[in-house]
């Protein structure tokens, strides 16, 4: 299981002496040595290598990793070049489209996003493959709870995303009158006709970071 660095290390490393870390570092590493685990324990913590804590601008959470091979690597809703893009991706490409006129790629890597400072998080950051939520409970929502918290601290405007009732739980969290919170609908095909489309969520982020004086993301993936 690699290790944090750079900032997001000075922000979470009273979490790695806690017991609960402990036991979670334990239970991943034992996981890896006997299952298939997703996504390779090199890219764990890719959303934190690819997004410092202090390039944030941008934070979008998402539950647990995809569990088909090849697909997760570190960011939440993206997967790698060459695999099939997810249907709740494709429904955020579809948003994206209708909110921004953005052309729909035909991979599904969100890395691009990451690099201009929006925080692709899981709330659980490993899973079995095939077993969705299989690693739920083990430990690393206390140790993403932390990173919200630090996010929250932040003393500059930054906007999360919540889609669906798990990221939306983590709002209580959030209480810095400085950052924007938008809610919606998951965007999987179960629930995206239930307020996912139409939110809007791309412009109106663009719209309160140029208030704000801050940089647009440019969500345009390109092929």
């Amino acid at each position: 299981m690699a290790g944090l660095n750079g900032d997001w290390y000075e922000a979470l490393k009273e979490e790695f002496k806690k017991p609960y870390y402990k036991k979670l570092f334990e239970t991943v590493n034992q996981e890896y040595k006997t299952k298939r685990i997703f996504p390779p324990a090199k890219d764990i913590f890719n959303a934190f290598h690819l997004t410092p804590l202090h390039d944030v601008k941008v934070v979008i959470l998402g539950q647990d990793p995809y569990h088909n091979y090849g697909q997760a690597h570190g960011l939440c809703f993206s997967v790698q070049k060459g695999v099939a893009i997810p249907p709740s991706l494709e429904n955020i490409y579809q948003e994206l489209h209708d909110d921004l006129g953005c052309t729909i790629p035909h991979h599904g890597c969100l890395t691009k996003w990451a690099q201009q400072g929006v925080l692709m998080l899981n709330t659980v950051l490993t899973v079995r493959a095939h077993q969705a939520n299989s690693h739920r409970g083990i430990g690393w929502e206390e140790f993403t709870d932390a990173a919200i918290l630090a996010l929250n601290r932040q003393e500059r405007p930054m906007v999360f995303i919540l889609w669906g009732s798990p990221a939306q739980r983590k709002k209580r969290m959030l209480r810095n009158p400085k950052h924007l919170i938008l809610e919606a609908a998951h965007p999987s095909p179960l629930s995206a006709f239930r307020g996912f489309f139409g939110s809007r969520p791309f412009s109106q982020t663009n719209r309160f970071l140029e208030e704000h004086g801050i940089e647009p993301i440019d969500w345009q993936i390109e092929d």
